[in-house]
């Protein structure tokens, strides 16, 4: 199974950016990577994705315009770049791994993906 790790999180006042990595084991170019995030309270939603063998990103209508993800196949990376942040962008950051084998996208079903990272906390300010 793939390791995920993320990083970058932290805090951050309201119109500011902040970069998370996603740093998988292995990737190949049939991989997807997709970036979840849960808010207290909240159902955990995906956000964005990526598929490596066209570096082909897709977005959540809430993040789409501000958030760009990027993948980078040689350091086996996908970054989300995240700006004019908001206090609704307060919550726990995923990201998340499969092949997209047979599918003919990459999905932002969370039921999907089997490799988990832990998570990076994102907080935003007034």
């Amino acid at each position: 199974q793939v390791q995920l790790m993320e990083s970058g999180g932290g805090s951050v006042q309201a119109g500011g950016s902040l970069r998370l990595s996603c740093a998988a084991s292995t990737t190949s170019g049939d991989t997807c990577v997709a970036w979840f995030r849960q808010a207290p309270g909240k159902d955990r939603e995906g956000i964005a994705n990526v598929y490596f063998g066209d570096g082909l990103a897709r977005y959540h209508a809430s993040v789409r315009g501000r958030f760009i993800l990027s993948p980078n196949r040689a350091k086996n990376t996908a970054d989300l770049q995240m700006s004019n942040l908001t206090p609704e962008d307060t919550a726990i950051y995923y990201c998340a791994s499969r092949p997209r084998g047979l599918m003919s996208f990459c999905s932002l079903s969370q039921s999907l993906y089997e490799s988990w990272g832990q998570g990076t906390q994102v907080t935003v300010s007034t």
